[in-house]
């Protein structure tokens, strides 16, 4: 699974969220063998940039598509939930040593972090429950009316999370966020930004011809 890196940073700080601007993997099988080969790292890791979007700190300090990381601040990252939590933890507006690998060997790289923006922000909430959105790409009956396009759909719910355990399922279109109704990707992603993920998220889906009430508890997150 592609991560988006943004990361949430403690929201009992009251920060900003970090935002390095990356789309990270886990390394393969295959993959871990060749960096422990070509860079003399034992029981090779690393995380994989798949992507590095423009006009964030990622591009701004040189990094590039399929550089490995292996170290933030000198403390090593072995996957990307790792790499996601140390962001965090170091917060916006911070500088921090990242060591990547590259085929002409290891290059240590200092990345300012910025603000994460809102619309990442509320992808990030949604992954932290343990779920994706996606706009609905064919029409179909919810709360007896026809939704639009955009309506907002769950396209990924990940296994042992809050919301695999509350029950949400692939193509459920959320109608409702808290107290808030969504009616696009967009305005979901809004109300999410806000959310604080040490607090149980209450949503209201559509499911066919059903309008199901859920609660994702953060004591239940895998």
């Amino acid at each position: 699974m592609v991560v988006l890196v943004g990361v949430l940073a403690p929201v009992v700080e009251a920060r900003p969220w970090a935002w390095l601007g990356v789309r990270i993997r886990d390394l393969s099988e295959q993959e871990t063998e060749s960096v422990s080969k070509r860079h003399g790292i034992r029981e090779g890791f690393g995380v994989v940039i798949v992507e590095v979007l423009e006009d964030t700190p990622a591009a701004r300090a040189g990094m590039h598509n399929g550089d490995i990381v292996v170290a933030l601040n000198d403390r090593p990252v072995t996957e990307t939930r790792m790499l996601q939590r140390l962001i965090a933890a170091a917060g916006a507006d911070q500088n921090v040593r990242l060591t990547v690998l590259r085929p002409e060997g290891r290059r240590p790289l200092v990345v300012r972090l910025s603000v994460m923006p809102r619309p990442v922000a509320g992808e990030r909430v949604a992954v932290e429950f343990g779920f994706a959105l996606r706009e609905v790409e064919v029409p179909g009956e919810a709360r007896g009316a026809r939704p639009t396009a955009d309506t907002p759909a769950v396209a990924v719910v990940i296994p042992r999370t809050a919301a695999a355990r509350a029950g949400l399922e692939v193509g459920d279109t959320i109608l409702q966020i808290n107290d808030h109704a969504v009616l696009t990707r967009e305005a979901a992603r809004e109300v999410l930004a806000d959310i604080d993920p040490d607090t149980p998220l209450r949503l209201v889906v559509g499911r066919g011809e059903r309008r199901l009430s859920l609660t994702l508890a953060i004591s239940e997150r895998g």
